[in-house]
């Protein structure tokens, strides 16, 4: 009954919009005039986000019309700069609502999103369609070397007409039609693919018993007790598929049952034959992004994808993929067979047999068997907020950035925000950190902006307004936030992404993005620096006594850098390799999702049965929902940069070097898509990134073998002989 009522609710909302429009003041008709631009959360209602859309398309379209009408001839002021100018209201309505519906939906919001996004792709479809439009474009294009512009006026004229042709220009009119069809579909698809996770990440709760929970660490029992206590359970104990619930269960408990049930919820989300099933949906994308690629010319989604990327096509992705692949199987084999051990102790009845839901909990008494590192006792060093300061401080050191705590809207009450201060105490823009899981925000941990930087008319430079966006172990009441170390890197990568947002500084707004596999970077690097025993130091003291970590702690972190490695980049490039897969459909016909995945991990790759792929394909919402479809490698082939751009802070002695931090920002973070990806890295490195640096970090690399040569006295002589010749000669 409540969704039946949600539902009459947006139908009347429709309906009723221009009534509404009409009688309610609305946030994003007006100029905002909150504190340094942010949006004004606190009036923003969900009934305000329909006629935005609508009046945003409409001045969109009239300042479409007006380039389409010019009698003059196209230049590249009139017609690409005109284009880069256009659309400011309708990208600050969608940013605003695009994070939002990320970070803290709800029924309301869902269903509206699921009406609008599909309309956005219409509209969009709709310009870059448009023959006489592109017929302008196309005429700057073709003169552009000709004509007086600067290398960022030709970037730009060159990227906005192959965003003309990758979205159908070139196509006749019935194949256009068709093209958009598809669009319009796909965009629905994905907006209910990802409301089927959030709803089944949301559905599912395991409860336990105090006796049940006794293996536990006190800061987990404590969480899960609020947890239950929140769910009107209390006295028991609550644990969910949120991964900072699940984990540390999968981690310490001993009871080997309740561990399956909760990873096999885990794992089969989506994939339950009941109404949040997504196996037809993927599906139903697969066909519709296979029939997409062949209407642009292409064999297959991932190759249309990947034909805009640093990567330029699959083989390249595949290359990579699986030089990593091999290597990382057979440790993850040396890990298991260690873990067996223990487990075959613990279960002497053959009839057991160890399971995926078995490797966090065995791999932590391995961790500590080896290396004495118990991280219940570890993350007493890594408050949340220290960990939040300890980043601040390495900005500052790196680049000479502050963060001030400053009171701005926030759409939840848990979200904080800064005031970024460039080194010359200009401000550089606004940061909001969300942190904690809750019912109405997606798994993961994310970074996106309300507002992307620009340049005005008048030449002056608007800030970005950054948010990053996490799912962190919550506070208890005798505990602040205390993070693994799992989630100390992945603030430092969030981190890494806002550095990149709040760096750009270019004219353009379409010269802002970069290429799908090098926007990783900014944030991977900054992973480097995390667990550093230098950076350590600087951060990691513990909640109560103020203690700084100590030496065997950090010795502890350091000498246990690659352990699980085997586990960790299996799981990763297995999720990548099944994107790949699933994307690189030439003829498409009806799909067994769980059979094909199976055969192409553990049948043809011989990926181990203890080890999940990362994500299922059911839930895998990076590539059905979120924008990286075809391209889940991105995370990997930018780990091949940035663990060689770290080399380069390496190289000077100082991994906080200033002049290597400078020309990092200058090269790479300031530039966004201004250049292409690799030349930007080159500006920076000099060279070409070596890929035996990734292989290295995660423990992979063999040193190429080399044939002995016996040195004889004679050949040695002989050696002398031709070099006395030589100086002779010259």
């Amino acid at each position: 009954m409540k969704r039946l009522a949600v539902i009459l609710l947006a139908i009347s909302m429709i309906g009723c919009n221009k009534q509404r429009e009409e009688i309610l003041p609305n946030p994003f008709f007006e100029q905002w005039t909150t504190p340094y631009g942010v949006p004004p959360f606190e009036s923003i209602k969900t009934y305000h986000y329909q006629p935005a859309f609508e009046r945003a398309i409409s001045l969109h379209n009239e300042e479409i019309a007006a380039i389409v009408a010019l009698e003059e001839e196209p230049t590249f002021e009139n017609t690409i700069a005109a284009m880069d100018r256009s659309g400011r209201m309708l990208s600050d309505v969608v940013n605003v609502f695009s994070m939002i519906c990320a970070a803290e939906t709800n029924e309301q919001l869902q269903e509206l999103e699921g009406q609008l996004m599909p309309q956005l792709t219409v509209h969009n479809d709709a310009i870059l369609m448009n023959d006489q439009l592109f017929k302008r474009v196309k005429a700057v294009y073709d003169t552009r070397n000709s004509l007086d512009l600067d290398p960022d006026q030709i970037r730009l004229t060159e990227k906005i007409y192959d965003d003309f042709v990758r979205s159908g220009a070139l196509l006749d009119a019935e194949k256009k039609a068709r093209l958009a069809e598809i669009n319009e579909e796909l965009s629905a698809l994905s907006v209910r693919f990802g409301s089927n996770v959030l709803a089944e990440n949301n559905n599912f709760v395991m409860y336990q018993t105090d006796q049940q929970v006794a293996s536990l660490p006190t800061s987990v029992r404590d969480a899960a007790r609020e947890k239950a206590k929140e769910l009107g359970e209390d006295g028991k104990y609550a644990f969910t598929l949120h991964k900072p619930s699940m984990l540390p269960f999968l981690t310490y408990s001993t009871e080997r049952e309740a561990r399956e049930e909760l990873y096999r919820a885990y794992i089969n989300r989506c994939n339950n034959n009941d109404e949040y099933d997504n196996k037809q949906i993927i599906n139903d994308m697969i066909r519709l992004r296979t029939e997409k690629a062949h209407l642009l010319g292409y064999k297959s989604y991932a190759h249309y994808v990947t034909s805009d990327q640093m990567a330029s096509n699959p083989k390249a992705v595949y290359s990579l993929l699986e030089e990593v692949w091999e290597p990382a199987v057979e440790r993850a084999k040396e890990e298991l067979a260690e873990m067996e051990k223990m487990f075959k102790e613990d279960y002497t009845d053959s009839e057991y047999k160890f399971e995926s839901w078995d490797w966090w909990f065995y791999a932590e008494k391995v961790r500590q068997k080896k290396y004495a590192l118990n991280e219940d006792i570890i993350r007493g060093y890594f408050s949340l907020d220290n960990t939040r300061q300890g980043i601040f401080n390495l900005a500052n050191r790196l680049f000479g950035i502050t963060f001030r705590p400053v009171t701005v809207p926030v759409y939840h009450k848990e979200v904080s925000a800064y005031e970024v201060l460039d080194k010359d105490e200009s401000h550089l823009g606004i940061l909001y950190f969300d942190f904690h899981p809750r019912a109405g925000k997606g798994q993961g941990a994310w970074c996106g902006y309300y507002r992307e930087q620009r340049y005005e008319a008048d030449g002056t430079r608007t800030a970005p307004v950054v948010s990053i966006v996490c799912n962190f172990t919550r506070p208890t009441e005798s505990t602040p936030s205390l993070l693994t170390l799992d989630e100390v890197t992945t603030l430092f990568h969030e981190f890494g992404h806002a550095l990149h947002f709040l760096f750009t500084d270019v004219r353009y707004n379409g010269l802002i993005s970069v290429e799908g596999d090098f926007v990783e970077l900014p944030s991977q690097i900054m992973e480097n620096w995390a667990l550093t025993p230098q950076m350590l130091r600087t951060y990691a003291t513990h909640y109560r006594s103020g203690e700084i970590i100590r030496d065997q702690y950090i010795s502890r972190i350091d000498n246990s850098a690659l352990f699980n490695q085997g586990f960790n980049t299996t799981e990763l490039i297995a999720a990548a390799l099944s994107d790949m897969d699933i994307h690189s459909t030439t003829e498409y016909s009806p799909i067994d999702v769980d059979g094909f995945e199976y055969n192409a991990l553990y049948t043809k790759r011989g990926m181990i049965s203890q080890i999940e792929p990362r994500y299922h394909y059911t839930y895998f919402a990076h590539i059905f929902s979120g924008g990286y479809s075809a391209g889940y490698y991105f995370y990997t082939w930018a780990e091949v940069l940035d663990k060689d751009a770290f080399e380069a802070f390496r190289e000077t002695g100082d991994i906080f070097d200033r002049r290597t931090a400078d020309a990092f920002r200058r090269e790479i973070l300031s530039k966004g898509g201004s250049k292409d990806g690799m030349s930007l890295y080159k500006a920076f490195r000099g060279k070409s990134p070596d890929k035996s640096a990734l292989l290295k970090a995660r423990g992979l690399w063999k040193e190429p073998e080399v044939d002995s040569i016996e040195i004889t006295k004679e050949s040695k002589e002989a050696t002398i002989r031709e070099m006395l010749k030589m100086k002779r000669t010259k």
